[in-house]
């Protein structure tokens, strides 16, 4: 269903792969640096008019096997996708809505994440630049408008993860405390498990470390991963250079699809 086409890309490049035929596959994408640029602070992310009408297409030519699986919290993707996608995987898989639009898993943070969250605005007080996330079931540090800060900021959650029994994900000028749950490749894997998406091809489009576990399910399943970037090593099996290059993609995939 899909094979690659040449390249004289260094020895170490993954290959692009060609448009995908959507009639026999299930789509999972990542938000924030795939289907969205990257911005200063989460929060200057918001609606677009063009990835709006690239996802209704979507999920229309895929018959509704589409889900999004971010890192965000729930409501936070719902404004940015405008409540356009049913099934989504939130705070990295701790959080699931299926097709139905039924919640079927909503891990909660407690006490250790109330911890953490006053721990991390301590630390953030005299930090100028430093953007704290709070998701309810994880907390995330975001360095980008502070990049020097970016070790302090890793330490403070190594100490804290270590003494809130909590774990740690890493992502792109972001270091994240949550706690122990599904990640990426688990919420994959539960999608895959139910309508619409039994019985169909597992593709995951992601850009950062979050979505390895997604890359992974999707080829234990019998599909592959799609990473948004340069980033190696990965478990992906193909590259796209950018958000554009992906929204091109998957816009090629449409029109192959309804022509």
């Amino acid at each position: 269903m899909i094979s690659t086409a040449h390249s004289d890309a260094p020895e170490d490049a993954l290959p692009t792969p060609i448009i995908p035929d959507l009639s026999g596959i299930a789509l999972f994408a990542d938000l924030d640096g795939t289907l969205a640029p990257i911005e200063a602070t989460p929060q200057a992310v918001g609606p677009s008019a063009s990835r709006r009408g690239l996802i209704d297409a979507l999920i229309r030519a895929l018959s509704g096997r589409f889900a999004v699986v971010s890192g965000r919290g729930l409501e936070d993707i719902d404004r940015v996708l405008e409540n356009r996608v049913t099934a989504v995987a939130a705070v990295h898989g701790l959080v699931r809505r299926d097709a139905e639009g039924k919640l079927v898993s909503k891990a909660l943070g407690g006490p250790a994440m109330a911890s953490v969250l006053d721990a991390v605005r301590a630390f953030a007080a005299d930090r100028v630049g430093l953007v704290i996330e709070n998701k309810g079931s994880a907390v995330a540090l975001h360095y980008r408008q502070f990049p020097a800060a970016g070790a302090q900021c890793r330490a403070l959650a190594r100490d804290l993860a270590a003494d809130l029994a909590l774990e740690i994900q890493e992502g792109d000028m972001v270091v994240e405390l949550k706690i122990s749950g599904p990640n990426k490749g688990g919420a994959v894997k539960a999608f895959m498990a139910e309508p619409p998406f039994t019985g169909y091809m597992p593709v995951f489009l992601g850009d950062d470390f979050t979505d390895e576990s997604g890359f992974e399910a999707a080829q234990a399943l019998g599909g592959f991963g799609v990473v948004v970037g340069a980033r190696r090593p990965t478990a992906a099996r193909y590259a796209l250079s950018d958000v554009a290059a992906t929204r091109a993609w998957l816009r090629r995939a449409v029109e192959a699809a309804t022509s």
